[in-house]
């Protein structure tokens, strides 16, 4: 029988772990409101959904999940002592983080341009609510990963992957929930 527990067996900070479950649960709280109301207006929702552009939300899918992998690479980089790539993978990682924001900043600036706010509909604050916050998280991260580029031991890149892969799954929450789901 053996004296470690679950959590001993937890790759990275137990600390981290507790955060990216208490955002989890933040945004899936979210997700189950968002879900709650739709069933009261399904066809107000499905309308008002038909006004995101889906292919950018799925260019930002792929962004996200690219900059995931980097940020993977970077770990695994650095414990092989490639300390160069793991920099510029973490970089990387981050640059594909501001490529979201920017897809991002245009989607909301095209909802501005055609007048939509969070008061148009239920959908619409729910929308700016979650990926508002999504957003959030994701320059946090991206100001993470540039300081674990910056002071690069194992640890730190491991912890930085953590928070970013939170911010990954996340996002494979939100988008099919508010851009797919019809």
């Amino acid at each position: 029988m053996s004296d470690t527990s679950l959590i001993d067996e937890l790759p990275g900070e137990l600390l981290m772990w507790v955060l990216i479950i208490s955002e989890l649960l933040v945004f899936g709280a979210g997700l189950i409101a968002f879900m709650g109301v739709r069933l009261t207006d399904p066809a107000g929702f499905a309308e008002a959904q038909s006004h995101l552009y889906r292919t950018g939300a799925a260019l930002n899918t792929a962004v996200l999940v690219t900059s995931g992998y980097l940020a993977a690479q970077a770990l695994h980089w650095r414990q092989i002592a490639r300390r160069a790539s793991a920099r510029m993978a973490l970089i990387a990682a981050a640059a594909l983080g501001v490529v979201f924001l920017i897809i991002k900043s245009a989607e909301y600036a095209d909802k501005a341009a055609q007048g939509i706010t969070y008061e148009t509909h239920p959908f619409f604050l729910f929308y700016y609510l979650l990926t508002g916050f999504h957003a959030a998280h994701v320059l946090a991260g991206v100001g993470i990963l540039l300081l674990v580029a910056w002071r690069d031991d194992t640890r730190n890149i491991e912890a930085g992957a953590q928070f970013w892969h939170m911010v990954d799954l996340v996002w494979i929450m939100l988008f099919p929930v508010i851009y797919l789901l019809g």
